[in-house]
């Protein structure tokens, strides 16, 4: 009788034992679960708090790009940029590639066309520079947006200036990061250079007279930077 018992007393302990453990293991379990659901609720919150942060950014970068655009103008044209209030990320006429606005002018008669000096004096005036070409796929744009005209040595005048006798450079003194050079023969004594259309686009550079006279590409940066 005495064994029994002790074996029921044993048997009693360990049931209880049994039943704390697995309590301890339930309340572990229970712990760690609202941990897990604290956790993930607050990598929501900073998830929210950095995708606002961001957003914050961007558009401060935006205002201040659209700032720094607006300060590179002596008298900034706001009734053309901005009608009705509403700005535009390129003025009337122009098209927007990436985050820059071009300018093609299109005129059909030759008294109308430009030297390569008088293009960049109207891309000026413009608070705009003679194109620059910096990658293929803006050359791919440009190519798209310009057409044939006249005879086969005219085309588009860009911001190529020969500096040297081996050396060319952008108007605005950058050296040429990538070429997109005509593969024909040119005289030495051209010393400006154009897009011409009657060429391959992949080697439609030309080098020409900078006195003759042609249509032109402007460049300017948009108003507003797209995202």
């Amino acid at each position: 009788n005495e064994k029994r018992a002790q074996f029921h007393t044993l048997l009693f302990l360990g049931i209880i034992c049994f039943i704390l453990l697995l309590a301890i293991i339930i309340l572990i379990t229970y712990e760690q679960r609202r941990q897990s659901g604290v956790l993930a609720e607050q990598n929501l919150k900073l998830e929210a708090v950095s995708a606002a942060l961001q957003r914050r950014t961007a558009e401060r970068n935006r205002l201040n790009w659209t700032l720094d655009v607006i300060l590179d103008y002596d008298n900034f044209p706001a009734a053309e940029r901005c009608p009705q209030k509403q700005c535009k990320p390129c003025p009337k006429d122009w098209v927007m590639f990436q985050s820059n606005c071009y300018l093609f002018t299109k005129d059909e008669y030759s008294n109308n066309w430009k030297t390569w000096e008088q293009s960049r004096m109207f891309c000026l005036r413009q608070n705009a520079t003679l194109a620059v070409i910096d990658s293929q796929e803006e050359q791919e744009f440009i190519n798209n947006k310009t057409e044939t005209y006249n005879d086969n040595k005219h085309g588009y005048w860009i911001g190529l200036k020969k500096v040297t006798e081996d050396m060319w450079t952008w108007a605005d003194g950058r050296n040429l990061s990538v070429t997109f050079w005509s593969t024909e023969e040119a005289a030495n004594r051209l010393s400006c250079g154009l897009i011409n259309p009657h060429l391959y686009h992949s080697s439609n550079w030309a080098k020409s007279s900078c006195n003759m006279k042609n249509r032109c590409i402007c460049e300017t940066r948009v108003l507003i930077r797209p995202d």
